[in-house]
């Protein structure tokens, strides 16, 4: 069944590349030329991935994430200008699965694309589920649970708690874990993947486990002892 992606982006040029990129990949795509209607049409019919712009007329990017995400975990990319870093750190830290720069190569757009359904799916090769304290993560079924309650994680953020629960007393180099979550062959600073692992110590420290994830200065990340509240 081909998946449903939505297009918020208010340049018609922009918006047809984007359109004729995804079809040609057999997605099936929606439009829309605003924020307002792009939330509208995402909260409707609740897509399987949304391109969205950050520099939208009547809501910008920004603002139709947050809203999104208050109800929603559909995994989100950004469209953002070459030199707006603020605003992908900004985006990231929302709760983006990723961003991709003006201007940009239809293939490249559609390669992420497919890279972040890939990760929000359900996988047939992989059937862990992890434990440690307080925490539960269940990547197959796209779950996290702190006690009884579950924690609305995005792909990203889901690929980054599943490879640190996998060797959970085991210190991971930043470096790998960038390579492991999003690729050798795409570039990501480490504000992008300190945007990530903040808005992960954010949700699970709302849940009750405040030290679920530590850093090791100088030498990478590693799960904490997930006591809990």
């Amino acid at each position: 069944m081909s998946h449903h992606i939505l297009i918020v982006e208010d340049d018609p040029q922009i918006r047809d590349v984007v359109r004729i990129a995804l079809s040609r990949a057999g997605y099936t795509v929606k439009e829309a030329a605003d924020g307002q209607r792009g939330l509208d049409t995402a909260l409707s019919e609740r897509p399987d991935l949304i391109v969205l712009d950050i520099g939208l007329p009547e809501r910008d990017g920004l603002d139709v994430c947050r809203e999104i995400r208050k109800t929603a975990d559909i995994p989100i990319l950004f469209l953002t200008a070459h030199s707006d870093e603020v605003d992908r750190i900004v985006g990231l830290e929302l709760g983006a699965d990723d961003y991709v720069s003006k201007p940009f190569s239809p293939r490249e757009l559609v390669a992420r694309i497919r890279a972040i359904l890939k990760r929000s799916g359900p996988s047939a090769a992989s059937t862990a589920q992890f434990r440690h304290g307080v925490l539960t993560v269940d990547p197959d079924r796209h779950l996290a649970v702190v006690g009884s309650e579950t924690i609305p994680l995005t792909a990203r953020e889901m690929e980054l708690i599943a490879l640190l629960m996998a060797s959970p007393d085991r210190v991971t180099s930043r470096p790998r874990l960038v390579d492991q979550v999003y690729g050798t062959n795409v570039q990501v600073s480490d504000r992008t993947l300190d945007s990530h692992l903040r808005n992960l110590r954010a949700k699970l420290a709302q849940a009750g486990c405040h030290d679920a994830i530590e850093t090791v200065h100088g030498v990478g990340i590693r799960m904490g002892p997930c006591r809990g509240a």
